[in-house]
């Protein structure tokens, strides 16, 4: 890695209606470095971005690159800078080859004819160059998430880029997926490129990055040499604690919940057909119970099937000791279910409508379009969910799109509590947010769960869940294959559950052959 600084940031502060977003923020990155920005959100880490690469115009402060003074008033400008970016949701066109998407607006042209030959050639040349397994001919939307982010860098690089900016590019990648990308980063890194990755993933930060940036409330904390700085004080100053708040959580969960509470939820048999197998499951008062397994195992199926998103086909459902059908989700809102989907931007917010919309519109709809809610009702639905949860937004009528990540799950969290449900389905309600907020949004469950609500958590992250969870049941292939409680709550035995099965079938194969 070498010295020579490429970008420089000095000095710069961005404000927004009611919030100083950035205040004297300075950032440099060097030829050949991959150096990670991280922040809780809301810290300015995506303002800073957009301030550098033209979406928001720059206030205070300067930009150099290579010693060279630049103003970049769009992303343009910034891609004639040498400045490229590539977003956890891939920009480019699936219903257009590989080849297509590379050289999209730049098409080499022969006679005044795209010249496809040409195109595909330079294509496989440069995908060969990179190491990206895929065909030029190949429509984009048959090659995976992983590949379709590669070949949005692969683009940016063929257009001579000095910075690439990485935002948030391994949140929907698997492990293999995640290594494949870390190679080609390397490689980027090894030909001078600078490289500034946005995440919330700690390992990745210590498995790839050079250097680290923090910011925190719109302010700069620091700049840090990766390997002079331990991960327990990158969370603190993330945080701007000295202490590790998740160990707190951990020591608060229950070990076991009670057995003797009253189910709330009693799934007999329930299942839908093509997603999730039949299935039996109980949740009680004042129960956490986590659902597990691999990627594509039906754990989002399962819940979808319990509160009618996906209307069940098979099997019973009792809610409260009651036997019910649930045709659609007003239903299982009517029955005090609330539901908090994966997708929270596809499925959760409504980006155009304030926080104050936000937050009633599930509590309106329970109550029906004849029992409107007075706009006092409303106004002091939505002060008291900002205040319980601590949301950060300038005031309640500000467009719930220009809120952080975070502080938008927070949103659709109050959503529910305000409906006040007795079983509360929270779909990978961390995903993509800091830590801070993920230890708060874990403090929640555990808090609603001792006011005797019973609460159905997913994540991603199995150490989440056994810090927060009582029970977990175990999920593979859309069947549910086990359930786990107190003690047996280990990792080592939730990926023996997952694997059981497969491990048994090899052992009857390979008797048979004998």
């Amino acid at each position: 890695m070498e010295d020579h600084i490429i970008l420089s940031m000095k000095g710069i502060s961005k404000n927004f209606p009611g919030v100083k977003a950035l205040s004297n923020v300075d950032f440099s990155l060097r030829k050949g470095e991959i150096h990670a920005l991280m922040g809780e959100n809301g810290a300015g880490k995506s303002t800073l971005i957009k301030v550098l690469t033209g979406v928001y115009e720059l206030e205070t402060g300067e930009i150099q690159m290579d010693g060279r003074m630049i103003v970049n008033h769009s992303p343009q400008e910034a891609q004639q800078n040498a400045i490229s970016t590539v977003y956890q949701e891939v920009n480019l066109c699936p219903n257009l080859t590989v080849a297509e998407n590379l050289f999209i607006g730049r098409e080499p042209r022969k006679a005044g004819f795209i010249d496809w030959k040409c195109m595909n050639a330079k294509s496989q040349e440069l995908l060969q160059r990179l190491d990206i397994d895929a065909e030029p001919a190949r429509m984009l939307e048959e090659c995976s998430i992983a590949v379709q982010q590669m070949i949005a860098i692969a683009r940016a690089v063929d257009m001579q880029c000095k910075v690439l900016i990485l935002d948030e590019p391994t949140s929907s990648l698997d492990d293999d997926e995640v290594e494949k990308l870390f190679a080609l980063m390397r490689k980027l890194q090894s030909e001078g490129v600078g490289i500034i990755f946005v995440t919330h993933f700690l390992e990745q930060v210590y498995a790839v990055c050079n250097r680290i940036t923090v910011l925190r409330n719109g302010e700069l904390v620091g700049e840090y040499e990766t390997e002079k700085l331990p991960r327990l004080q990158l969370v603190a100053k993330m945080m701007g604690k000295d202490f590790d708040d998740l160990a707190e959580i951990r020591s608060e969960r229950k070990a076991v919940a009670d057995s003797s509470a009253a189910p709330v939820i009693e799934a007999k048999g329930l299942q839908h057909t093509g997603t999730i197998r039949p299935f039996d499951l109980t949740i009680r008062k004042g129960e956490c119970i986590g659902l597990t397994g691999l990627l594509g195992s039906g754990r989002s199926e399962l819940v979808r099937s319990i509160y009618g998103a996906d209307r069940a086909d098979g099997g019973r459902l009792k809610v409260n000791g009651k036997e019910v059908r649930i045709g659609k989700p007003l239903d299982a809102m009517k029955l005090g279910m609330a539901y908090l989907p994966e997708d929270r931007k596809k499925d959760g917010i409504i980006a155009d409508l304030s926080v104050r919309e936000n937050i009633i519109i599930a509590m309106q709809a329970k109550k029906g379009m004849f029992r409107l809610m007075s706009r006092k009702e409303m106004e002091d639905a939505a002060d008291r969910m900002i205040d319980l949860l601590q949301i950060k937004t300038a005031n309640r009528e500000t467009p719930i799109g220009s809120l952080s990540g975070g502080n938008q799950q927070k949103v659709i969290i109050g959503r529910w509590l305000i409906t006040n449900p007795d079983y509360l389905i929270l779909d990978e309600p961390t995903r993509g947010i800091d830590i801070g907020t993920k230890t708060e949004i874990q403090k929640l469950v555990l808090q609603l769960a001792e006011e005797g609500k019973a609460v159905t958590f997913i994540s991603s992250e199995i150490e989440e869940m056994l810090r927060t969870c009582s029970r977990m049941a175990v999920l593979r292939d859309g069947q549910k294959v086990g359930e786990l409680s107190g003690e047996e709550m280990t990792q080592a035995n939730i990926m023996k559950t997952i694997a059981g099965n497969e491990v048994k079938k090899e052992e009857q194969e390979v008797k048979a052959h004998e």
